[in-house]
C-alpha cells in the first residue's frame, strides 16, 4: 500500500532554502546560519520524513498481508506460532519487502512482528540496516476499531548511496487504527474512510556528523476510495496558536522547526500515486515556507495531469525581515 510522499513536500522546502541561499546577502556579522547550513537542515528534514514514511509503509505492508495480525479475511493466514518471510532464497514465503526479513511471532502474550533490514540495495538509492518491531497485545487485531500497536525503531540506519551520508532512527511510535477496518477492503462501495494515526515524542535521530537530536511526529492518514485508493494526511498536534502540526523538533544545528499542514496532503492511486493537492508551512529560524501542491504552470488548481503534463507547486518563502520570494516549479 502506497503512503503519502512527504518527501515531495520537503524537497520543495529544500529547494526554497537553496534558492533563498543563492539570493541571500552575506551576513556581515557572521551570526546567521551559512548557506551550507540552510541546505543541510532542509536535506535532513527531507530525509527523516521520507524514511519515516517508508518505514511505516513497510509496517503497513507486513501487517496487512497477514490475517493473524489484521483479523481481516482479505489477508493471508499463517499458522499459530512463528513465521519467517524472506530469510533465504529457498523460503516458500517471500518477504513483501525487498531488503528485509519479516518474522511474525504469535506465541507470546505480547505479539511481535519484526522487520530486520539486511543491508540490500534493491532500490539502488539507499541501504538500510537495523530493525522495526511492531508489538500488540494477545487477542487484539489491527482491523478492530481503536486497535493500538507499538512500533519501535531499533538502530534503523539509512545510508544514501549517492553520497554515503546516513541517518539513524531510534524510538517508539504509537500506531492506532482509529476507525478499524483493513485498507485492502476499500472499494467502490465503501462509504466511510479508514483512519490511522501515528504519534511519537522524542524520536532520536543521529546524523552522519554524530549530532543527536529528538524529533516528534503527529500525523493522521485517512484512506478512502475514489476510482482507487485516496490517502489524505493531516497533522494532529497543537502548540500555542499553531494547529495541524505534523512534525516538530530540533535540527542538527540546534534550531527549532515546525511542519504545519494547512490543507490535507492528498495522494491518489488513480493519478499514479501522485501528490494531487494540499498546503503546508515549514517554520524555522530562517523564516516561513508556504507550499501549495496540485497546481498548473500558472499556479491554479488543476486535475490529474497524467498524459498531459505534470503537477506544479507554488512556494512562497518569507524571511524574518519581511522579504519574500515566490516560485512555481514542477514536481
Amino acid at each position: 500500500m502506497k503512503m503519502i510522499k512527504i518527501q515531495s513536500l520537503l524537497m520543495a522546502a529544500s529547494l526554497s532554502l537553496f534558492l533563498f541561499a543563492c539570493k541571500k546577502e552575506s551576513n556581515s556579522s557572521g551570526s546567521g546560519p551559512s548557506n551550507a547550513d540552510l541546505q543541510t537542515q532542509s536535506d535532513d528534514e527531507n530525509r527523516v520524513s521520507n524514511e519515516t514514511d517508508a518505514a511505516f509503509d513497510d509496517v503497513n505492508t507486513s501487517m496487512n498481508g497477514q490475517a493473524s495480525v489484521t483479523g481481516a479475511s482479505e489477508a493471508a493466514p499463517i499458522r499459530y506460532g512463528v513465521a519467517v518471510q524472506g530469510a533465504t532464497a529457498h523460503d516458500t514465503v517471500k518477504s513483501l519487502i525487498c531488503d528485509a526479513v519479516v518474522t511474525i511471532d504469535t506465541i507470546d502474550n505480547t505479539r511481535n512482528l519484526t522487520i530486520t533490514y539486511n543491508g540490500g540495495n534493491c532500490q539502488l538509492t539507499r541501504v538500510r540496516t537495523g530493525s522495526i518491531v511492531v508489538s500488540w497485545a494477545k487477542g487484539v487485531k489491527w482491523a478492530t476499531i481503536g486497535a493500538t500497536f507499538t512500533v519501535t525503531f531499533n538502530n534503523l540506519k539509512i545510508t544514501r548511496v549517492l553520497d554515503g551520508k546516513s541517518i539513524t532512527l531510534n524510538g517508539t511510535h504509537t500506531y492506532t487504527n482509529v476507525t478499524g477496518g483493513n485498507i485492502f477492503s476499500l472499494n467502490a462501495n465503501s462509504t466511510a474512510p479508514i483512519i490511522h494515526t501515528i504519534s511519537s515524542t522524542n524520536m532520536s535521530i543521529t546524523f552522519d556528523n554524530g549530532a543527536q537530536r529528538n524529533w516528534n511526529i503527529a500525523r493522521q492518514r485517512s484512506y478512502s476510495y475514489n476510482n482507487g485508493i485516496v490517502i489524505t494526511e493531516t497533522g494532529t498536534h497543537t502548540e500555542g496558536t499553531l494547529t495541524g502540526i505534523s512534525e516538530w523538533g530540533t535540527n542538527r544545528f540546534g534550531n527549532d522547526f515546525t511542519v504545519q499542514i494547512m490543507n490535507g496532503l492528498t495522494v491518489a492511486q488513480s493519478c499514479a500515486w501522485q501528490l494531487t493537492g494540499g498546503r503546508v508551512e515549514l517554520i524555522n529560524a530562517q523564516g516561513t515556507t508556504d507550499i501549495t501542491f496540485g497546481l498548473n504552470s500558472t499556479g491554479q488548481a488543476t486535475s490529474c495531469p497524467i498524459g498531459t503534463g505534470v503537477y506544479y507547486f507554488q512556494l512562497v518563502w518569507t524571511g524574518l525581515n519581511g522579504k519574500s520570494y515566490t516560485f512555481i516549479m514542477p514536481y
